[in-house]
């Protein structure tokens, strides 16, 4: 009892705070703004283009992969893809390398562990890099933690979810709710015969062999307009489009206004009953949501297939989210993205 006669309150978990709340007060830890983006922009003196970006990520067995859904070399690539894709979020084109700390119970059988960095080589073979080290520990769970650096492009420059202004257009490089739907597949949560045979397998592909969008970075630098100073925000959109843009908006400040007749979705998913709900909150879809004034947002639509204008930026509460036609938000069903420890 305190001296007041109330019982003391009980400490703060990680359940209490959530993953934004944790992740904002680690940043009191780093100089500022450190925690704010994807991945760290470090500057290095002597390096060829000065700017490095480092990102680590974490997967843990049974939140990130399971052997039901994940084949060993699958696991692999979407740990490699997964860091990647924070990689190209920051506006990197190249990527140095990774390094990878695996714990693992002993029972683990080496052809797990040999399928594994099996998929990470092939996820570095296609997208660029080399597997630089890393370490290994037993443990009572599977785990990988991949920390992975690349570089920004000399005649680009770095993306950060701060740098957006009201009247900016947000921008999808493709469509959301893929993954979601391949998971569901995988899990037998919906029947195959309900889904199309190719929109089948361009699901599974999507959640167990994510592409990071490098190609969109790439056509992003290359269709700014001339004499455009460089201002890009954006993000990936691994916990969810409706999480991005949320992300998005609140660190520049502003509101984000949707176009529900506009939303990534892909064609042939729009007859399911859950299609709006994984659009916006199915997670792991790892394209990029960015921020442009509407001249450069116009080119990079006009050279990027595959993307789409979803919405615009505007002056209000910032990080709140609402639908260009006065309709209430969230849509009921609609999720707000994955979040840890909630």
């Amino acid at each position: 009892m305190n001296r007041a006669g109330a019982a003391p309150l009980p400490p703060e978990t990680l359940a209490d705070l959530g993953e934004w709340e944790l992740i904002r007060r680690l940043g009191a830890f780093a100089p500022p703004g450190q925690f704010a983006d994807d991945a760290a922009l470090l500057n290095l003196e002597g390096d060829r283009s000065g700017r490095l970006v480092i990102n680590t990520d974490v997967l843990v067995e049974g939140i990130h992969f399971s052997d039901a859904t994940t084949g060993a070399a699958d696991v692999g690539w979407r740990a490699a893809a997964a860091n990647l894709s924070d990689l190209a979020a920051m506006g990197c084109t190249e990527v140095a390398g990774l390094t990878v700390g695996l714990v693992a119970p002993a029972s683990t059988p080496w052809s797990w562990v040999a399928g594994v960095y099996g998929g990470l080589r092939e996820a570095l073979d296609s997208h660029g890099g080399v597997l630089l080290g890393g370490d290994c520990s037993g443990g009572a769970q599977r785990m990988l933690a991949v920390t992975a650096i690349g570089r920004l492009d000399a005649a680009g420059g770095p993306i950060r979810r701060a740098d957006g202004q009201p009247g900016d257009l947000l921008i999808s490089t493709g469509p959301h709710g893929l993954s979601r739907l391949g998971l569901a597949l995988l899990l037998e949560e919906i029947a195959d015969r309900n889904v199309d045979p190719a929109l089948f397998q361009r699901a599974i592909s999507s959640h167990r062999r994510p592409v990071p969008r490098f190609v969109a970075v790439r056509t992003l630098i290359a269709s700014r307009p001339l004499a455009m100073t460089w201002r890009v925000a954006g993000c990936d959109s691994s916990d969810g489009l409706a999480a991005a843009v949320r992300a998005l908006a609140g660190a520049s400040g502003c509101a984000a206004v949707l176009d529900r007749q506009r939303l990534p979705l892909d064609p042939t998913m729009a007859g399911l009953p859950q299609a709006l709900a994984w659009c916006l909150g199915g997670g792991e879809d790892f394209e990029l949501v960015l921020a442009l004034a509407p001249a450069w947002a116009e080119a990079l639509l006009k050279a990027l297939p595959g993307s789409s204008l979803i919405g615009e930026l505007a002056a209000g509460e910032a990080g709140s989210l609402g639908w260009g036609d006065g309709g209430a938000w969230p849509l009921e069903g609609a999720g707000s993205g994955y979040s840890h420890f909630s």
